[in-house]
């Protein structure tokens, strides 16, 4: 009798303030051991999770999806066992082999900016407060020309390890309300800081310490030392992960 292997889906929000990233490192505190810690003790044994989008220290997740071989566990029960920055929206059975990260057609992070004189008793672990001058022209200038393919060489750490530094933008634009700027971008993949490296050179050319004309020499593949500094991570959140319909 052939052997039926069940797949299960997670759907998880966090928040990554107190996290040092989603991947475990012996003896730090992450989204991926608190969860197989808790996977464990209701399912009876350890289980190897696949994770869409793998974030850093201090990002955020509101769509993140994990994908593992074994049955689902019970949303409140996992609830009830894990962290209170970590919770889990759904967890069900996927179609057999499904992927959470080879399967993913597209992720979706916000990047969100407090820009007034005063900073948030509310929200400073979610946003970056920016005090200082921002033309908001420019900033959806930038993200005007980032949609399509590019080099993106310059916006992630040298000597990352890829083989490929060109990713496909499928849709990059700010948006407003009062003294809130978010940054949302959609790509198939990214490079690790990538879009944290985007809005530091972004924040540059509003703040009138570069040219726009400068930003979009940098998608054409120079170095990492040409682009502007790596934004904070409190920031940066990834919303959603699209799979094929």
């Amino acid at each position: 009798m052939a052997v039926v292997r069940v797949t299960t889906r997670l759907d998880l929000e966090y928040d990554g303030t107190a996290f040092a990233g989603w991947a475990r490192q012996p003896g730090l505190r992450t989204v991926e051991s608190e969860l197989m810690g808790a996977l464990a003790t209701l399912l009876g044994g350890a289980v190897a999770l696949t994770v869409a989008g793998r974030t850093d220290r201090g990002v955020h997740a509101r769509g993140q999806v994990v994908s593992y071989e074994g049955p689902p566990a019970e949303v409140a029960a996992l609830n009830a066992v894990l962290p209170h920055d970590l919770v889990v929206r759904s967890s069900r059975t996927a179609p057999e082999g499904f992927d959470a990260r080879n399967d993913a057609v597209a992720r979706g992070y916000c990047y969100r900016v407090l820009a007034r004189r005063e900073p948030s008793a509310f929200t400073r672990t979610t946003e970056l407060w920016w005090p200082r001058v921002l033309d908001r022209e420019l900033l959806h200038a930038c993200a005007a020309l980032l949609p399509g393919t590019h080099d993106f060489t310059a916006f992630t750490p040298a000597g990352g390890g890829y083989v490929h530094l060109r990713r496909t933008v499928l849709d990059a634009r700010w948006e407003e309300d009062g003294d809130r700027a978010a940054f949302w971008i959609e790509a198939e993949s990214f490079l690790r800081h990538m879009n944290r490296t985007l809005v530091g050179t972004m924040l540059d050319v509003a703040g009138g310490r570069r040219s726009l004309d400068s930003f979009a020499a940098l998608l054409k593949g120079a170095a990492r030392a040409q682009a502007g500094p790596t934004a904070d991570p409190r920031g940066l959140c990834l919303e959603s992960v699209r799979y094929p319909a």
